[in-house]
């Protein structure tokens, strides 16, 4: 919970959204003025008791003065939003991480929840929107039952903007030389885990070892246990290696072959260590366990194979096969590497997340107009050229890129990822104007004062970014204008344009322009959507809100591109000034209409 909560409100803020925390936890020297930690006194049957939570949680909805209260469970702490009178003022969301699970191994869990589950059940009937993270565990969760009507599968992410930190391991912290196999697993030392199950597994397996990083109750008796199982005069197949930080734990998933997650009750719900494991393009291999997320992450990311719970014959059956086929290792490993850049980053997470926000506090106001230049690129199936593309643009520009990738069958979206664009793939296929709308309107949502468009097509358009650039500030609309693309069709249809609209402009049709906030608004409107022609009716849409349009000439960087993409032929320029005919008729009626009135 606490990994993910971290990666979701940095993706937050990220996106101009003031984002807060309140956590449990001793304050830190350089914790940034949005996360406030509040001491745990003692903990009482695994939940942590912090005695001033309520007060703080308080504090913190009065300073603040939230939109939405958005509760992670399980978290007893989060019970105190039933007890205060702001907190009742504004909408809930509830991220549901895992049930209370009535425990056949921990009775001490089941007497704990018996007390528990009523204001659980309250705090879930108060909450508008609950989100879970699986459809598995929706399905077999007895605490959402009554509430799935209010429910929605939200699966975790991870924040892959950054390589996460790894360290140089020292030697007790690495597998043995000569190691054929070198296992991995990660978890607090608890009963829920199934360390149990692997440790007994590995035991007679040779050339197999098995590492556990975690730490907790249970330590010393998975110790007794390895001795235990251990053969006369062989080495342990199995070492605890106690806390790890955080560098460490990804420099042994980087080290690992297999990862291995031997869970036995739904407590454990989703397993986000196993997103890390697919960060490091390791295959998995995780307990079939009924009602859990854990298998679905797994086949949904097709990143590695399932055994049946506590069956420690299968367990070692399935280890003995992957240690002799290394080549379904790395299919597994790179499967899991991909899926997570495509289902399971922080991007569509925080995005599901935003989407319900707006929804139960229409008041919501997108993020002010403080951020400076985006650049928005269209393009589809472009997997050759995207990457390279996506270079240029970093090197010409100090700007983040969004790339909105129009439902491309190749590569394109996950290199755009890769060199650390934004990317927003529509549920529908659509047009180049509709591709550029959505980047726009994302834009303009996000707070950004101006944004460059660019359709991926016209590469040569890139290198031209300082020439568009230099003309910022002078007008609210920049239109890149090719000379080297203009028919001798396209230049007739075009002065006749000129001539019935009156604007001084050398080119209309271009994938290539610089647009002010105020420009934003009107190229995202409901009328410039809805229009056939968005290239003339754009421009005259934005000359009846009074804005400033110049036009920039510029070089053609491509050789071997189309000379007129749009007029190939007379029939189309004949055409064109029809519909340009027709267009400026209506928008002259329209204004005159308007004078009138006025």
């Amino acid at each position: 919970m606490e990994v993910f909560l971290a990666d979701l409100i940095n993706e937050q803020r990220r996106q101009g959204m003031d984002a807060h925390a309140l956590v449990h936890g001793e304050p830190l020297p350089d914790d940034p003025p949005w996360v406030q930690r509040v001491p745990v006194q003692f903990n009482l049957v695994y939940a942590p008791i912090a005695l001033s939570f309520r007060r703080a949680l308080r504090n913190a909805i009065d300073r603040i003065q939230p939109d939405v209260l958005h509760l992670h469970m399980p978290n007893n702490s989060a019970l105190w939003a039933l007890t205060l009178p702001g907190a009742r003022k504004v909408p809930w969301v509830v991220h549901w991480h895992s049930d209370v699970v009535v425990s056949n191994i921990k009775w001490s869990v089941a007497l704990a929840y018996m007390v528990y589950r009523p204001f659980e059940q309250a705090l879930l009937e108060r909450a508008q929107q609950v989100f879970a993270t699986s459809p598995p565990y929706l399905q077999a969760s007895t605490a959402l039952r009554r509430w799935r009507g209010k429910c929605e599968v939200v699966p975790l992410g991870l924040d892959l903007r950054s390589a996460p930190p790894a360290a140089a391991l020292a030697a007790p912290l690495q597998w043995r030389p000569g190691t054929r196999l070198r296992l991995l697993s990660i978890g607090r030392l608890t009963y829920y885990k199934g360390f149990e199950t692997l440790i007994r597994a590995v035991s007679t397996l040779p050339g197999v070892e098995l590492l556990i990083a975690g730490d907790g109750e249970l330590r010393d008796t998975l110790q007794a246990l390895i001795a235990s199982t251990t053969p006369a005069g062989m080495p342990p197949a199995t070492r605890l290696l106690g806390a790890v930080d955080d560098a460490q734990k990804h420099a042994l998933l980087t080290q690992c072959d297999l990862f291995c997650l031997a869970s036995r009750e739904r407590t454990e719900a989703f397993g986000i260590v196993l997103l890390e494991a697919m960060q490091h393009a390791r295959p998995c291999l995780v307990t079939d366990l009924p009602g859990s997320g854990m298998p679905w992450v797994v086949s949904h990311a097709h990143c590695g194979l399932h055994v049946p719970f506590e069956d420690v014959d299968a367990w070692r059956s399935t280890i003995a096969r992957l240690q002799h086929d290394p080549a379904l290792r790395a299919r597994l490993g790179q499967a899991g590497h991909k899926a997570l850049h495509q289902h399971f980053s922080i991007g569509p997470c925080e995005r599901a997340t935003a989407r319900h926000y707006r929804g139960l506090a229409p008041g919501m106001q997108p993020a002010a107009p403080t951020r400076g230049l985006m650049v928005i690129v269209c393009t589809h199936n472009n997997a050759a050229d995207i990457a390279t593309l996506l270079q240029r643009v970093r090197a010409l520009v100090n700007a983040p890129v969004l790339v909105v990738d129009n439902r491309s069958t190749d590569a394109t979206c996950h290199l755009a990822e890769q060199q650390g664009a934004r990317v927003l793939r529509p549920l529908l296929a659509m047009t180049t104007w509709g591709s550029l709308q959505t980047g726009l309107r994302y834009a303009l949502a996000q707070g950004y004062e101006s944004a460059i468009t660019i359709d991926a097509e016209g590469r040569y358009e890139v290198e031209e970014l300082p020439a568009l650039l230099a003309t910022h500030g002078q007008a609210d609309m920049t239109v890149a204008y090719f000379a080297a693309r203009n028919s001798l069709p396209r230049r007739a249809a075009w002065q006749w344009f000129r001539w019935v609209t009156g604007l001084g402009l050398r080119d209309f049709v271009s994938g290539f322009r610089l647009y002010s906030r105020a420009a934003m608004a009107v190229a995202t409107s409901a009328e410039a959507t809805l229009l056939d022609y968005q290239d003339i009716g754009t421009l005259l849409l934005m000359r009846r809100q009074g804005l400033r349009i110049t036009e920039v000439a510029l070089a053609m960087h491509t050789p071997k591109v189309d000379r007129s993409r749009i007029f190939r032929s007379w029939a189309n320029a004949a055409r064109y000034v029809v519909v340009s005919s027709l267009l400026s008729i209506a928008h002259g009626r329209q204004a005159r209409k308007l004078g009138r009135q006025q």
